[in-house]
């Protein structure tokens, strides 16, 4: 069995990954979108980047348009493989879950 990946395995690291990992290789989503998208606040969807970038997982990008300042997020390879691997994680122990003996069905 693969094991978890607990940096992505937080709700709203897991959450950010699924979005990112939806997009095509390559594609940046502001961090605007992203906060509307998950339902965040900005120090929390902040705070959970900066991990997912210490991690390797995810590349922020910062520039301006006209003055106004813009950051862009996306997945990288390695976290497009990182985010693949917990994906399966998730999946055997889901499919372990549903054949656990011993395990009653209430009525």
């Amino acid at each position: 069995m693969n094991a978890a990946n607990e940096i992505i395995h937080q709700t709203m690291r897991l959450k950010i990954m699924s979005a990112l990992n939806a997009l095509r290789a390559g594609t940046k989503l502001e961090f605007q979108e992203l906060k509307a998208l998950l339902e965040a606040t900005d120090g929390n969807l902040g705070t959970h980047l900066a991990t997912l970038e210490g991690a390797g997982y995810i590349a922020i990008e910062k520039d301006f348009v006209g003055k106004k300042p813009r950051t862009r997020v996306a997945i990288t390879r390695a976290g497009r493989r990182a985010f693949e691997q917990h994906v399966e994680y998730l999946r055997e122990v889901i499919a372990g879950a549903g054949g656990a003996s011993g395990a009653s069905t209430a009525s």
